[in-house]
């Protein structure tokens, strides 16, 4: 099995930076083994990540220019390549030795609901071909709604080729701006995995922070500032009839439910019911955790079966109060970080983008229809050529083919 070098990157809905995986990859589809070789989070400019914020809100608010949005798009390509090359050399490597970059970019809007359904992330590829020279997958979600997917959750396909267990029904969960759930049971095969998004992980919290601060933090660091307040339970009664919650999968949102606007509409509530601030902090930090709770009973567990382990990533899993909040909420389960199997948290999701791009090249589908609800299985991604575009080998699998009318593999 010829290796292949891969870095992946990834921005989330968090917007704090650009992370950056490099991967040694062997094998493809079921059979894909791969190790980390380095990682690194580059943190944005704070003049570009204001302008991510200000963007996002505006795309559903108010007009926004198109010359603002082309321009970011083509900095965050720089911004992107600028994070594949110092991966690369943290990990001791040449960009002639890499062969792939997989770039999830960030997500200023997604709408898998509109009419039509759309997505759009920017980090322009082409900009990160040529700063590299490396052949670049991109643009991963839009094939999946063209689909009738949902375009998300995407990494549920390497939670499968990383963490499934013979014996034991396993969830891997992650604690982003926006709280998902991968969900495999014993013995899973890929038909077997669940997953969806549960509502908001860190989003609300931030938005939160930065409000209670005046912009001077970003985030409650390791849940100090939730432990110092109350739950508010008439507030959370009413957070949690938001309809997401209640809605079946398959299902994915973002900050056109959980971002500025929910946020401002919660510091209303707040304010006219007399809450303290950090009351209001904890609160939120309850619903995420409470809705999480309910998603497990109301979509695993009185569906699917038992959840014998779950092992938490993402940035949330460091929010000791949170954590607390779910363990018990997840009687159920022995709850933990994935850590615990030998993966680094911060750095999974750029890891995935890597593995899906390597997915890519080698012509298997990357999507899981059930978690996302397409009509069948695609490639994802857009590969721009690089320099070394015709020596990314496009190698023929021994693997069973599952969608041979769309010259899909598994």
């Amino acid at each position: 099995m010829k290796r292949r070098i891969v870095v992946g990157l990834m921005s989330g809905t968090s917007m704090d930076g650009i992370d950056a995986a490099v991967l040694e990859i062997r094998g493809a589809g079921a059979r894909s083994r791969a190790r980390q070789l380095a990682f690194i989070a580059v943190p944005y400019p704070r003049g570009v990540r204001d302008r991510l914020f200000r963007i996002c809100a505006a795309m559903v608010s108010s007009p926004i220019k198109p010359a603002e949005i082309s321009s970011l798009n083509f900095q965050l390509g720089d911004l992107f390549a600028q994070a594949a090359i110092r991966a690369a050399r943290r990990a001791g490597l040449a960009l002639d030795e890499v062969d792939l970059i997989g770039s999830h970019g960030q997500t200023i809007y997604h709408d898998p609901q509109g009419s039509p359904p759309s997505t759009l992330q920017l980090g322009e590829p082409a900009i990160i071909a040529e700063r590299t020279g490396v052949t670049t997958v991109a643009d991963f979600r839009p094939a999946d709604i063209a689909a009738g997917g949902e375009g998300a959750p995407l990494v549920p396909y390497v939670h499968y080729l990383l963490f499934r267990d013979k014996k034991k029904s396993r969830a891997i969960h992650n604690l982003g701006g926006i709280s998902n759930l991968t969900y495999l049971p014993a013995g899973a095969r890929l038909r077997d995995v669940v997953a969806f998004d549960t509502g908001p992980g860190n989003m609300v919290i931030d938005g939160l922070c930065r409000w209670l601060t005046r912009g001077k933090k970003g985030s409650d660091r390791g849940g100090a500032m939730a432990r110092r307040g109350t739950v508010q339970e008439g507030l959370l009664r009413d957070l949690l009839r938001h309809p997401f919650f209640a809605k079946r999968p398959p299902k994915s949102t973002g900050r056109e439910e959980f971002g500025a606007a929910f946020v401002s509409s919660l510091i209303h509530k707040a304010r006219r019911r007399g809450m303290r601030p950090l009351d209001l902090l904890t609160t939120a930090t309850a619903l995420t955790a409470r809705s999480i709770g309910r998603a497990y009973r109301d979509f695993i567990l009185r569906r699917l079966g038992k959840v014998d382990e779950i092992y938490f990533t993402g940035g949330g899993r460091k929010n000791h109060t949170l954590l607390e909040l779910l363990r018990r909420e997840l009687p159920c389960a022995r709850v933990g970080v994935v850590e615990e199997l030998g993966w680094d948290g911060d750095a999974l999701e750029a890891q995935a983008f890597a593995l899906l791009a390597h997915e890519a090249v080698e012509g298997s589908a990357g999507n899981l229809p059930r978690a996302t609800g397409a009509r069948h299985e695609v490639i994802l991604g857009k590969i721009v050529p690089g320099r070394n575009y015709r020596g990314v080998r496009l190698r023929r699998s021994k693997f069973k083919v599952q969608g041979s009318r769309f010259g899909v593999r598994r």
